[in-house]
């Protein structure tokens, strides 16, 4: 059962490394903002209206929490089993659909347009995450965890790898830019773009992939192993702070749950502890120093003395 710190600092939030102290607010505690849902995932903060989205899979909904008031409403149900969302850079809402298999944004109006739901003729497994880069190109990863049973979507044959894609910005052409990431999850850029991090959820351990981008931005280099997890180590959903540090989402097991943050050399820094396993977070608030996670039933948030990078 939830119970909130009684005192300050934290102690649900460890330092691991010195490094982590500075980014510690010692007079701010996990909060939990909302609870009741199946499998939260995906949030993404607006920030001129004030209010956090987030993905409520088995439910088919998406939530809405308004800073303001605390208020809790469904923002759009059904959802097509959404996921992974973020913001492009002219502020729309851009959305992972298990249920239709595609890639969609929301228009100022509210209408949909349909982004990519097929590559080379096939169609797409269930886009799970989602990144905008500055120059407007939409990446996202489609591993097939939507597509294997009728709880999280609906079941169905895979047509295509698990890859992870390109949007281009400009053309709306889909290319693939990594092909060899099996079942792959979570992607952020680092905050000078320069790096994509990809999470492998089908390897046991499970690993986090980093890229270089090549020189014109639209193409991935350089794979390599950026963190290889304990066995019972389990990633997910991450985005990048200003200063390249790794918040990533972190599971599963009894003490295990929560948020881990790795600095941009891979050592663990610091830990959120949280009584159930975060799916996804992202950075929200005013100042983008809210640390906003969903996992599993429940909604929470933590003030921290950073910002989240742009895009994310």
């Amino acid at each position: 059962m939830w119970q909130p710190a009684e005192r300050y600092p934290d102690p649900a939030v460890e330092i691991l490394d010195p490094r982590f102290a500075k980014y510690r607010i010692t007079s701010a505690a996990v909060e939990r903002l909302a609870t009741g849902f199946r499998w939260a995932e995906g949030p993404v903060w607006f920030g001129d209206g004030r209010y956090l989205l987030w993905s409520d899979i088995p439910n088919n909904r998406v939530m809405r929490w308004d800073e303001e008031t605390g208020a809790v409403s469904a923002f759009r149900k059904p959802s097509n089993f959404a996921n992974g969302h973020t913001r492009d850079r002219q502020g729309r809402l851009v959305s992972c659909e298990h249920g239709t298999r595609r890639v969609t944004r929301t228009e100022y109006d509210g209408s949909i347009t349909v982004i990519v739901d097929r590559f080379e003729g096939k169609r797409l497994n269930s886009p799970n995450d989602i990144v905008v880069k500055s120059d407007d190109s939409i990446w996202f990863t489609d591993p097939p965890f939507g597509i294997l049973g009728h709880y999280e979507g609906h079941a169905a044959e895979a047509e295509l790898p698990t890859n992870v894609y390109r949007v281009d910005g400009r053309t709306g052409e889909a290319t693939v830019v990594c092909g060899d990431v099996n079942r792959p999850n979570g992607l952020c850029f680092s905050p000078d773009e320069r790096r994509l991090y990809v999470v492998e959820s089908g390897t046991l351990p499970r690993r986090i992939r980093v890229f270089d981008l090549s020189d014109d931005g639209r193409r991935l280099q350089n794979d390599r192993v950026f963190l290889q997890t304990e066995m019972e180590g389990s990633p997910d959903g991450f985005r990048c702070d200003v200063d390249g540090n790794l918040w990533a989402g972190w599971g599963t097991g009894e003490g295990r749950d929560g948020v881990m943050v790795f600095a941009p050399d891979a050592t663990p820094i610091g830990r959120i502890a949280l009584p159930e396993r975060c799916a996804n977070l992202c950075f929200g608030g005013i100042a983008r120093n809210r640390l906003f996670m969903a996992a599993s039933q429940s909604l929470y948030a933590l003030y921290v003395n950073t910002q989240g990078a742009r895009g994310g």
